[in-house]
């Protein structure tokens, strides 16, 4: 049974208006910002939950990286699509990848090389836009 109390409810509130990936932290500062004391603990529970239950992705890029959380229950975001990722190096950015080219690479693999990637783990390590426009 799933209890819904008040803050997991702002925890599924705080996903749904992000746009992208949300650390445990970004969720902490919305509450802040809003005026309530949420302990950090009780923030990681609720998402741990939320991820048991399906209702959020987690992604963990690298050890060196706080884990991100997406919510899921968009149909435009669901496990049967793969999902490969992009990381900046400059700024940290986690982007979203729906690429059918990654897609024909990721079956190649599979056919080719007897590998099967995950592409929920699989991230592209790079510039981003705006770091490279900062650049020039």
């Amino acid at each position: 049974m799933t209890y819904q109390t008040k803050q997991r409810e702002r925890i599924i509130r705080v996903l749904r208006s992000s746009s992208g990936h949300t650390t445990a932290a970004d969720v902490c500062r919305c509450f802040s910002a809003e005026g309530e004391s949420v302990s950090q603990a009780t923030v990681y529970r609720q998402l741990e939950k939320l991820v048991d239950e399906g209702l959020v992705n987690k992604y963990t890029v690298d050890p060196n990286t706080p884990a991100c959380f997406e919510f899921m229950d968009d149909a435009s975001h669901t496990r049967t699509e793969p999902c490969f990722h992009c990381k900046c190096e400059k700024c940290g950015k986690l982007i979203h990848l729906h690429c059918e080219e990654l897609v024909e690479i990721q079956d190649h693999l599979l056919k080719e090389h007897h590998f099967k990637p995950d592409p929920y783990r699989t991230v592209f390590y790079g510039i981003c836009e705006s770091c490279q426009l900062k650049e020039t």
